[in-house]
């Protein structure tokens, strides 16, 4: 199954794919801090 698109493009999109999950991760995490500090509860 070899595919007709380049090998770089296929490397950009899944780089591109990676840096958007983490990004979103990110994004969720603050989310969370955010509303643990609003709550009351510290990380220290």
């Amino acid at each position: 199954m070899a595919s007709s698109t380049p090998l770089w493009k296929r490397l950009l999109w899944m780089a591109a794919i990676w840096a958007a999950s983490v990004l979103a991760l990110t994004a969720v995490s603050m989310v969370f801090r955010m509303l643990m500090t609003a709550a009351g509860l510290k990380t220290h």
